[in-house]
């Protein structure tokens, strides 16, 4: 079975790299967003099996999306290094988190196996 993902980052030309990344390697973008707005309104539309969510959202938490994305598992990503945010990724409901320069679609399918 496919994975299919909504892909949520305020920067489009990321948008546009990730999602020719993950679809060569195999996985579905349902959905990009720039915001939260736009994330948890296409969430509620198609439903995805997982939601890659960029921590800094311009003027926006990542982390207060990944909330409100619940019960869709969610895994964070950012330029910065997982262990800049360690304690918040650990208190988030987060299944995981991603580097940007690390994104691939079998990390992605790792981290959802073995939430």
């Amino acid at each position: 079975m496919t994975l299919r993902c909504l892909l949520v980052d305020d920067n489009q030309h990321f948008l546009l790299a990730a999602r020719d990344l993950l679809e060569r390697e195999g996985l579905t973008v349902a959905a990009t967003a720039e915001d939260s707005a736009g994330a948890l309104g296409r969430a509620a539309e198609l439903h995805p099996d997982v939601a890659l969510v960029d921590i800094n959202l311009g003027g926006e938490s990542g982390f207060d999306l990944a909330a409100r994305l619940a019960p869709i598992p969610v895994i964070m990503i950012s330029t910065h290094s997982g262990e800049d945010y360690a304690d918040l990724i650990a208190a988030s409901p987060a299944i995981g988190f991603l580097s940007k320069i690390e994104l691939s679609a079998i990390a992605v399918r790792d981290l959802v196996a073995a939430r």
